[in-house]
């Protein structure tokens, strides 16, 4: 096996199974709604990184070497809408008597994966490190495979996690807990986006 396809994976699967938004939203989706109501987002988040990492490859990456300010931008933007993720997510309704919904759709998390400062720093970091211009089509495409398949495994292993989790909540005073958890591992990961 090709060792920069086996330090690519490494490196792919390091970033993408380690916490961050997506991963904390995918648990607690999976936790309050269930697996099946869950599926949008782990879409949502896969086909978007996918996309991401398909325009960062073929446009962004230069725009972004010309003008640094613009992840500033996408990482201040990004901060802005965990704040907002992780203040609803602190105070969902941990009542069963309402008919739940899940508060985040394909939508949102297909979009989100553009200002999505990790997704962003790591597509940025993989395309740069492991796209050869001389092998240029065959190296991109192995990125943007690796990444694709990293981005639906991950999500979906912290969706089940949040789903095996579910098995022990045994009254909304868990749930709740469980939501402020999930809330500050997005405040955490909002920190270690400026250190």
């Amino acid at each position: 096996m090709n060792p920069d396809l086996l330090l690519l994976l490494g490196i792919s699967l390091s970033l993408g199974f380690t916490p961050g938004p997506n991963n904390a939203v995918a648990s607690y989706s999976a936790f309050n709604f269930g697996f099946k109501k869950t599926i949008p987002l782990i879409m949502g988040v896969g086909l978007g990184y996918t996309t991401l990492v398909i325009l960062i490859n073929f446009v962004l990456i230069s725009i972004f070497k010309t003008y640094p300010i613009i992840q500033e931008i996408i990482r201040i933007l990004g901060t802005v809408f965990l704040v907002y993720l992780a203040y609803k997510i602190a105070t969902s309704n941990t009542s069963n008597n309402e008919k739940k919904t899940n508060p985040v759709t394909f939508y949102d998390t297909f979009v989100f994966q553009f200002i999505n400062p990790k997704g962003v720093m790591a597509a940025t970091t993989l395309i740069s490190k492991f796209v050869d211009q001389d092998n240029y089509i065959s190296t991109s495409v192995m990125v943007i495979i690796v990444c694709s398949l990293t981005a639906f495994s991950s999500i979906t292993a912290w969706t089940l996690l949040g789903k095996f989790l579910r098995k022990f909540a045994t009254n909304n005073s868990f749930i709740k807990r469980f939501n402020y958890v999930m809330s500050v591992l997005i405040l955490v990961c909002i920190i270690g986006f400026y250190i």
